[in-house]
C-alpha cells in the first residue's frame, strides 16, 4: 500500500468536509422547496452542487453556517444555477460568479 502524505490526507479531508456541507445545504434546499425542486433537470442539479461547493470554499465558515438554505426561493436557485452555467462556459470570471452567489446566500441569513 503506497504511503499517503499529510498533504494528500489534508486535501481529502477538505474535500470530504466540502461534500458534506454541500449535501447538507442541498437537503435543506429540498426541504424548503419540496415539489418545486422536481422542475430542475439533473444537469441543473449538478451545476447547483458544483457551484455550492465552490461557494463553500470561498465563504467564511461562520457565514456559510448562518445561511438559511430553506429560505432560498426557486428564483434564487435559478439565479445560482445560471451563474454556475455562465462560469462553466467561461462567460464570467470565477471571482465575479462567487461574489454574486455569496450575495444571494447572504440574503438568506
Amino acid at each position: 500500500m503506497p504511503d499517503i502524505t499529510n498533504d494528500e490526507r489534508g486535501r481529502r479531508i477538505f474535500q470530504l468536509h466540502k461534500e458534506k456541507a454541500v449535501e447538507t445545504a442541498l437537503d435543506k434546499i429540498r426541504h424548503g422547496l419540496k415539489s418545486e425542486l422536481a422542475g430542475f433537470s439533473p444537469q441543473d442539479m449538478q451545476t447547483l452542487t458544483y457551484i455550492l461547493g465552490e461557494a463553500w470554499v470561498s465563504v467564511e465558515r461562520h457565514t456559510w453556517e448562518q445561511c438559511s438554505f430553506t429560505k432560498l426561493a426557486r428564483k434564487d436557485l435559478e439565479l445560482i444555477i445560471n451563474i454556475g452555467n455562465r462560469l462553466k462556459n467561461k462567460k464570467i470570471r470565477e471571482e465575479t460568479a462567487l461574489d454574486e452567489i455569496c450575495s444571494i446566500l447572504k440574503c438568506s441569513i
